[in-house]
């Protein structure tokens, strides 16, 4: 197989510039079971100089190709990586994601032992993705019950023969706030019988920089959109489990209702706390605790753009 590894980026270059080294890093053994690989990075529009320094230094990386467009969204990022990309076998990651020297080795023989199992190659493989705030060294983070991950189809690390993706369709570019349009994707993809098939030996390590409070409107914000692309998302599979998914239910509304306190515990009254958590070294417990009431206004935000759908239907 021909992997074609497709990265949307978007103002990350210093990350990315660990992940693209990570890439060049890639080891396997002789079977020929990779024929070879390509990078195809699709630069969204960013202003940080990512465009200038992958042209300056395109020696370093012999397998990247480099595609831009005027910021669009990943979901647009990553449709024009899969019409430029010549793989046969597709691997979506971020671009803040630094993956391990075995990475690529992984997801084939994960792809090649599921397709024996099953007889036939309805699968893709998903990898293992650790979250770590040490850019220096962001593999020395353990596998913690935080990093566990339920979602059937989730970009940051999966592989997949690309005739599927031929066959479900491509992003849903309407998907331009955050959240959601690899999992709506991935709807697709269930309804052509592909089965999940976990791969923890293709690690990730998933980097983002230590919690501060000063992230706290960005991270409203962030959640307000995935709130309303929910809806979004709902609308073109109105079915229980993208319900379950967007957390449309009144058992999510009751929960996060309860922890929140009806939205009294929020970035203003756990700020000390927050602030204490970080001061003590743990500003990644720090950021759990903002779940609760970050999960609250992801809930109000579902709810207040049904409504307004429903207002606009009406």
């Amino acid at each position: 197989m021909f992997f074609s590894i497709i990265i949307p980026t978007y103002n990350r270059r210093p990350i990315l510039e660990k992940c693209l080294r990570a890439l060049e890093q890639q080891r396997s053994p002789q079977d020929g079971t990779i024929m070879g690989y390509e990078v195809v990075v699709v630069d969204d529009g960013s202003t940080d100089g990512t465009v200038e320094w992958l042209r300056s230094h395109s020696t370093e990386f012999p397998h990247v190709r480099l595609f831009e467009q005027d910021h669009q969204g990943p979901a647009a990022a990553r449709n024009l990586g899969l019409q430029q990309a010549t793989g046969d076998t597709i691997i979506f990651i971020d671009s803040d994601l630094v993956v391990t020297e075995h990475f690529l080795h992984a997801h084939a023989w994960g792809l090649a032992q599921g397709a024996r199992k099953l007889g036939s190659d309805r699968l893709f493989t998903y990898g293992r993705v650790i979250n770590t705030c040490n850019f220096d060294n962001p593999s020395n983070e353990p596998f913690k019950p935080t990093d566990f991950s339920a979602a059937y189809f989730a970009t940051g690390n999966v592989a997949i023969a690309r005739h599927w993706l031929d066959q479900a369709g491509s992003f849903d570019t309407r998907f331009q706030l955050y959240g959601w349009e690899d999992l709506e994707l991935g709807v697709r993809l269930k309804q052509l019988g592909l089965k999940l098939i976990k791969c923890p030996e293709a690690v990730g390590y998933h980097w983002h920089p230590p919690f501060t409070l000063n992230q706290l409107p960005r991270l409203i914000d962030r959640e307000i959109q995935r709130g309303r692309m929910g809806v979004l998302f709902y609308q073109k599979h109105p079915t229980w489990e993208v319900q379950m998914m967007i957390q449309m239910t009144w058992l999510h509304r009751v929960l996060w209702g309860i922890l929140s306190l009806g939205g009294l515990l929020n970035e203003r009254t756990l700020a000390p706390l927050l602030q204490w958590l970080i001061d003590r070294g743990n500003p990644q417990l720090a950021l759990e605790v903002t779940r609760i009431f970050l999960n609250w206004y992801n809930v109000q935000a579902v709810y207040d753009a049904y409504a307004e759908l429903g207002q606009k239907i009406g």
